[in-house]
């Protein structure tokens, strides 16, 4: 296995990184998670079999958060249904989002065992293309679809915010199983302004 790093600037009106503790309503985490940041960097760019491996997650932006209600629905309509009644379905749901962020993922380019010495700058230069470019195979949100996110380039003059402070159990990332997906936390920490994510989470056969 190998590894070429990369950077991005990703940056949006609103965002919400739920906890999963919220249950039903969507409260949000004060940073981006490092799944929400590797799902930024998929829409950017993914080919198989590589994966991206984030490393650290920039907060540009001072934390400002947002409340809202919205109307959602309660069910799914099966693909055997006659739809939903969206009036029986309907119910208001609450979300504490932020707003006006700002952040640089930084990450890795991470390919299996025998995979070509060339692959690792290949598929990195390819990532760095189209960020310039600004181009993506869908659009990148942050944490919410409606939140859609903005990406370019790092230009150097971007700044950390001057916060550090324990973040508490924060969501790293998803194991897919068959029978059921498990949700693994690490305890998050913002070192002025950077949140560094453990590689070893990695090597457990998360992410």
């Amino acid at each position: 296995m190998g590894y070429s790093p990369v950077e991005v600037k990703v940056w949006s009106a609103f965002a919400c990184f739920t906890r999963p503790e919220a249950k039903v309503e969507r409260v949000s985490y004060d940073v981006m998670t490092p799944s929400a940041a590797r799902g930024v960097l998929e829409a950017i760019f993914w080919h198989a079999p590589m994966k991206w491996r984030v490393r650290e997650v920039v907060v540009l932006n001072k934390v400002k958060h947002f409340s809202l209600m919205r109307n959602e629905v309660k069910s799914k309509a099966s693909a055997r249904s006659e739809g939903l009644n969206i009036g029986d379905e309907r119910t208001q749901r609450h979300t504490l989002g932020l707003r006006d962020v700002a952040y640089i993922i930084r990450a890795d380019v991470w390919l299996p065992e025998g995979a070509a010495d060339d692959a690792y700058v290949k598929y990195r230069d390819q990532f760095r293309r189209r960020v310039n470019r600004g181009q993506c195979f869908q659009r990148p949100y942050l944490g919410c679809r409606e939140f859609a996110a903005e990406f370019g380039p790092v230009d150097g003059t971007e700044k950390p915010i001057d916060v550090s402070e324990d973040l508490g159990l924060m969501l790293f990332d998803i194991a897919y199983a068959p029978k059921e997906n498990i949700p693994r936390f690490f305890d998050g920490r913002l070192e002025n302004g950077v949140l560094r994510v453990p590689q070893e989470l990695y090597e457990e056969g998360v992410g």
